[in-house]
């Protein structure tokens, strides 16, 4: 799913870096990296306040949103500070920023499995895809869990479940963004 980000939204950040470049040219690398999280942070605590309103799913649709804010996010960091977000190497950075794996290596070595695997075809691809989405989803699963207990807070207190989910996917959008800048400053 890493590099299926990558491919999906890397041309958008691409294409964002240049034309926020263009039209201000002055501005510095840690500047659209800025402008890239405040973008991001806002649509994550807009999807988790949305989601709440899914019901029983709103812990599935709230990791939906964040996970793709985040793969955004990161892209879209990377254009800032002018490294290729179509580079698969990007979606090594995703699984290692996201916590999925604890090393650069690692997840070039998973990455370089489940490419394998998807060309040896050994299964049904739903079945894969699911495996794949459970694995970039485990780092997320706190957050469901604390989805829980505010859910079951929240039973006495109306409205509490829409600022949280929204301030908790902000909150985990913005301490990646953290994290990435880090990376791609130092590189």
């Amino acid at each position: 799913m890493a590099l299926a980000a990558v491919r999906a939204i890397g041309p958008q950040a691409r294409d964002w870096a240049a034309l926020t470049r263009a039209t201000y040219p002055a501005a510095t690398a840690d500047g659209l990296a800025r402008l890239a999280t405040r973008r991001f942070v806002r649509m994550a605590g807009a999807g988790g306040a949305v989601s709440a309103a899914f019901g029983l799913l709103t812990p599935v649709a709230e990791l939906t949103a964040t996970a793709w804010a985040q793969a955004a996010l990161v892209l879209h960091l990377a254009a800032a500070y002018e490294h290729d977000p179509l580079d698969d190497e990007r979606a090594v950075d995703l699984l290692v920023l996201l916590g999925v794996h604890a090393s650069a290596e690692a997840a070039r070595a998973a990455l370089a499995e489940a490419t394998a695997t998807d060309l040896e075809d050994d299964g049904p691809p739903a079945l894969r895809a699911a495996e794949a989405a459970w694995r970039l989803a485990m780092p997320l699963s706190g957050q469901s869990r604390g989805w829980l207990a505010v859910r079951m807070f929240a039973r006495r207190l109306p409205g509490v479940v829409p600022v949280t989910a929204a301030a908790g996917a902000a909150a985990a959008v913005e301490r990646l963004g953290y994290r990435a800048r880090a990376r791609y400053r130092a590189a």
